[in-house]
């Protein structure tokens, strides 16, 4: 189930709905509590946990739920956590979890893709220096 917002809806309700059911002139603004849940069951068991953006519109009051879960889910399980990017630590900074995070990156898309093994432009250039 997901939460939606037709161009209709005033943004303080939170409509459920399947994603099957989602129509062209609605949005998804957040994961709906049963997929919320199934991902904080999946996260309990995780070792490692890489964690880049919100599940959901999450500055918006009616829609953090799942982000806050998820967060949560992350905050409490024993795995090593990694999260990047803007909107992770905005949520991150308004759950009050930081000290929860195993490793926390401002970056977002570069963090991606220094866990890929992409190689990252500065990072090349301070190498090279390096080597001088």
């Amino acid at each position: 189930m997901f939460v939606l917002l037709p161009s209709s809806l005033k943004p303080h309700q939170r409509p459920l709905k399947s994603v099957n059911d989602v129509k062209e002139d609605e949005q998804i603004l957040d994961i709906g509590d049963a997929s919320a849940q199934q991902l904080a069951e999946i996260l309990k068991n995780a070792k490692t946990i890489l964690w880049n953006g919100p599940v959901g519109v999450f500055e918006f009051p009616n829609f953090r739920k799942g982000t806050e879960i998820v967060a949560n889910a992350i905050a409490d399980s024993e795995a090593f956590s990694i999260a990047g990017g803007g909107d992770t630590l905005a949520a991150i900074d308004l759950f009050g979890i930081a000290d929860k995070i195993s490793y926390i990156s401002t970056g977002g898309g570069a963090f991606l893709e220094f866990v890929e093994g992409k190689v990252l432009p500065a990072v090349a250039m301070l190498e090279e220096r390096a080597k001088k």
